[in-house]
């Protein structure tokens, strides 16, 4: 067997026997111990150390996103992002690939909707060569032309292939119309039209402006004393300088409206038909959300565990698949970026049911609006909520990603042992009181992607 290969077995067993000691013996939330540091360059550095297993896990936040992007080239970011690790200054596509690969590491770069991160993990042993290529693709990466075209090839035909998916179709139809201008109602990876004019300048330009230290949060997860540390940033990362952001004028609005708007009893009900010779009806019915920043964050977290997104415990689940069986799932959700997300009720159903479906989520929605919740539902969505909270920091990966959200949305370091009281103290009020808020069955947007004449959905 050779080396390569036996190194990569080697990391993947130490990773497996830490999965299995996480399960076998918890590693609890309020065991987690962090310290932060801001460096003479600007960088945040978030550190926890770890030493059961000889692994170390790395993530950086680039604050670099579609909201820094000209709606014109939009996919700027993404296509950056996936750029990183395809050549720099000193090494190719392959060199990069290669070593990793050796040394059996995991070395990558993505962008989502508000930020970018670039994501490292690499044995204890071979944390010299890990941050040498991490601090490389980071500081050096230098947008081959040829890559350029390679990778804007794959992502126009990944985005032509999924133009074949009703549930692509459906989301992005119906971001589309909630968000309108705004960034969030368009693809992280832009559209076949855009990315077309995307060139290696406009990629150059982005990286310069953004990849900051001023604008960057690291963390770092696993078996590494403050002193190792240190002394792996300053030498990998000392060169790393800062320079001006640019301007970045506000995201343009929503063009229906902010939160306020849902608020508007006037019936503003949308509804976008996609025609499909299909046997089942792919049907999203949403509207705008709330921010991260909201302080209602986490009664509308309970009220959407309840609504929909609490699985088979669901009152969407009870009654559209266990009750009518219509459904073979159904779910709502919220998301809560930077700036205000959106929720959203998704489920397939046969096309000839798909008006019974819609009438009945809008009478799930009304009714949770309408009257207060059980002591049972408010119970079990707040057990299952805090219940489940240590599964988001059960490995040293999800420790390290969480590190970095939890500081770019500014919840706080203590956010750990603060969470469960933020969730035990929603009340039903609380609940009652948002769903009237940010819930609006009548002011709403419904994408349906079916067989039109079979579904033959009728005046919402």
């Amino acid at each position: 067997m050779g080396n390569r290969k036996l190194k990569k077995i080697c990391f993947f067993a130490l990773w497996f026997l830490f999965l299995i000691s996480h399960f076998l013996f918890p590693h609890y939330a309020d065991a987690l111990e962090v310290k932060k540091t801001v460096l003479p360059n600007g960088l945040t550095v978030i550190h926890s150390e770890k030493h059961s297993l000889p692994i170390v896990m790395v993530t950086l936040l680039i604050k670099a996103s579609p909201l820094n992007e000209p709606k014109e080239k939009a996919g700027l970011a993404n296509l950056t992002a996936d750029l990183l690790t395809e050549g720099t200054k000193n090494r190719t596509s392959s060199d990069i690939s290669e070593e990793i690969e050796f040394i059996g590491a995991l070395l990558d770069a993505s962008a989502g909707k508000d930020y970018t991160v670039v994501t490292l993990s690499v044995l204890k042993k071979d944390i010299h060569k890990g941050f040498e290529l991490f601090s490389d693709i980071l500081l050096h990466p230098v947008f081959p032309q040829t890559e350029i075209e390679r990778k804007k090839r794959l992502i126009k035909g990944s985005l032509r292939q999924s133009e074949e998916d009703p549930s692509f179709l459906a989301e992005r139809a119906f971001k589309r119309e909630v968000f309108g201008e705004h960034p969030y109602g368009r693809l992280i990876e832009g559209s076949v039209e855009t990315i077309d004019t995307i060139k290696r300048e406009d990629l150059t330009k982005f990286y310069s402006d953004y990849f900051l230290p001023h604008n960057s949060l690291l963390s770092v997860v696993g078996a590494l004393t403050p002193e190792e540390l240190n002394a792996l940033i300053g030498k990998y990362l000392g060169e790393w300088k800062n320079a001006e952001l640019p301007y970045n004028p506000s995201s343009p609005p929503f063009s229906k409206g902010g939160q306020e708007g849902l608020l508007d009893e006037k019936s503003s009900k949308r509804i976008i038909k996609i025609d499909k010779d299909l046997t089942q009806a792919t049907i999203i019915l949403g509207h705008l959300g709330i921010s991260r920043d909201n302080p209602d964050y986490y009664a509308v977290s309970i009220m959407n565990y309840i609504l929909g997104g609490g699985g088979f415990s669901s009152r969407l689940m009870e009654s559209i698949r266990d009750e009518m069986g219509l459904a073979y799932d159904v779910s709502s959700s919220f998301t809560a970026p930077k700036e205000t997300g959106d929720f959203q009720a998704e489920v397939q159903t046969k096309n000839e049911s798909a008006n019974k479906v819609i009438d009945e989520i809008r009478r799930q929605m009304n009714r949770i609006r309408e009257e207060k919740v059980s002591d049972e539902e408010l119970s079990d969505a707040k057990s299952y909520l805090t219940g489940s909270f240590p599964r988001r920091l059960d490995t040293n990966r999800k420790i390290a990603d969480f590190l970095t959200t939890v500081e770019f949305y500014n919840l706080g370091l203590d956010y750990v042992e603060k969470y469960p009281g933020y969730i035990n103290s929603v009340t039903k009020d609380d609940i009652l009181r948002v769903a009237r808020k940010y819930f609006n069955p009548e002011n709403s947007v419904l994408v349906v992607v079916a067989n039109q004449e079979k579904a033959m959905l009728k005046q919402q």
